[in-house]
């Protein structure tokens, strides 16, 4: 799976990358679930755009928050497929986490796995806009019954609570990763033209690209186990360690 990432490339050399505006930004040792995150969507590819990790489909009641889409099954869950049919989109990134034994908690070691020089690469990404269901309310007064302002009972902001979310999609794991764990995230190859193909091109054009990148040019060592808490953010949480 994907559960973390980082992203700390300055923001020009991030720009010159993608060639797209990335605005005002900080860097990040450790982009968690649930954080308003840049990336870029197949509407507008010259600007990146925050979006909260975690995905909610349009249709739902509630919110999902759902990270991950498996690379096997976004076509036909109900809860991906419309997304990667109509809304695909690249999650700029230097860097992710696994954590050896399973997902993160007590016992588990992190692991990070960026390419040799840490430069910025793609992952596949699929986004929804979802807008929350209005609460229910009971008019009481005189507005009740015709007698009040116009307004009466509207709510703040109604119609423009659109939440737009994202997930990324994993597929099964190269050689380096699988020693980590049995997902990873799905990374673009931008000398082959995947992040053209994932955002411009056709449904089968795009499932064609979700499988493993080779390994040769990846590298993983051990972090802090720090970095299982999303409030921490820090430039030594790649640092390699020992032990911890």
């Amino acid at each position: 799976m994907c559960g973390r990432y980082t992203l700390f490339t300055p923001t020009d050399d991030l720009e010159d990358r993608f060639g797209a505006d990335f605005g005002d930004r900080e860097p990040s040792y450790n982009c968690a679930p649930g954080q308003s995150l840049p990336v870029i969507a197949d509407e507008d590819p010259t600007e990146a755009t925050r979006m909260e990790w975690g995905l909610t489909p349009s249709w739902a009641d509630e919110s999902f928050d759902l990270i991950n889409a498996r690379a096997e099954t976004v076509r036909e869950k109900r809860s991906f497929a419309d997304a990667f049919e109509r809304r695909r989109c690249l999650v700029p990134a230097d860097g992710f986490y696994e954590w050896v034994g399973g997902d993160r908690g007590s016992g588990k070691t992190p692991y990070r796995v960026a390419f040799d020089d840490d430069r910025p690469f793609a992952m596949a990404g699929i986004y929804e806009r979802w807008e929350p269901p209005e609460p229910e309310t009971t008019q009481t007064g005189l507005g009740a019954f015709g007698g009040g302002s116009d307004d009466q009972g509207e709510l703040p902001g109604d119609g423009d609570d659109v939440i737009e979310t994202f997930a990324v999609v994993t597929t099964e794991p190269n050689d380096l990763v699988a020693d980590l764990h049995h997902r990873m995230a799905v990374i673009l190859d931008p000398g082959a033209g995947e992040e053209e193909t994932w955002l411009r091109g056709d449904p089968d054009e795009a499932a064609a690209l979700l499988d493993p990148y080779p390994s040769d040019e990846l590298t993983a060592h051990p972090v802090s186990t720090r970095v299982n808490s999303p409030s921490v953010d820090a430039p030594d949480l790649i640092e390699s360690v020992a032990g911890d």
